[in-house]
C-alpha cells in the first residue's frame, strides 16, 4: 500500500491511500498542527516501528476502512449504511493496536522534538523519560529521517511511503 501525504498551507495537509485490497479510500485532510511532522505521518512511522498491524494504516492494508471512507459515492453510502445499522465494533487487538499507536505517537513526538533541540526544552509531564519504551529510539530516528523533507516541501509538495 502506498500512503501519500500532501502538503497544504500552514500545517494542513491531506492523505491519499493507495491499496491493493478493499474499495479505493477518499482523500482525507491531516489534523494539521505541527510544522514537521504531520500527526498521521507520525502514526505511520510509529506503526512500522513497533509492528502495529491493526492501527490507522494496518486496517486499510488488510482492506479495511479504518479512519478512511470509500471514495466512490456508492461505496460511501454502503458503508455509512452499515455504520448505522451495525455500528462498527473493532476487535479487541484492534483496540489495543490503535491505543498503542496514540501512545507511541504521543511520546515520539515530545521525545523527538526535545532531542533535536530548539523545538521544545523539556519533555511533557506525561512522559517520564525512565519509562520511554526502547521503539521510541527507533521512531524518532525516523522522525528525523522525514522531518525536515516534510517540512521543506512546497504547498502541495508530497512525501509517499510504502506500507
Amino acid at each position: 500500500m502506498r500512503v501519500v501525504f500532501t502538503k497544504g498551507p500552514g500545517t494542513s495537509y491531506d492523505i491519499a491511500v493507495h491499496r491493493e485490497t478493499g474499495a479505493a479510500p477518499a482523500l482525507r485532510n491531516g489534523p494539521g498542527g505541527h510544522p514537521y511532522l504531520p500527526h498521521d505521518l507520525v502514526h505511520f512511522l510509529a506503526e512500522a516501528e513497533a509492528g502495529i498491524e491493526l492501527g490507522v494504516y494496518g486496517r486499510p492494508a488488510a482492506g479495511d476502512n479504518g479512519l478512511f471512507w470509500p471514495a466512490d459515492p456508492a461505496e460511501r453510502n454502503k458503508a455509512a449504511r452499515r455504520r448505522k445499522t451495525k455500528p462498527a465494533k473493532s476487535s479487541p487487538r484492534a483496540r489495543a493496536d490503535m491505543e498503542r499507536s496514540e501512545e507511541l505517537a504521543g511520546i515520539a513526538v515530545p521525545v523527538w522534538e526535545v532531542r533535536r533541540g530548539g523545538h521544545a526544552k523539556a519533555l511533557p509531564a506525561y512522559v517520564r523519560a525512565e519509562e520511554i519504551p526502547p521503539v521510541v529510539d527507533r521512531i524518532v530516528t525516523r522522525l528525523d529521517e522525514y522531518a525536515d523533507r516534510r517540512h521543506a516541501l512546497p504547498v502541495g509538495g508530497i512525501l509517499q511511503l510504502t506500507w
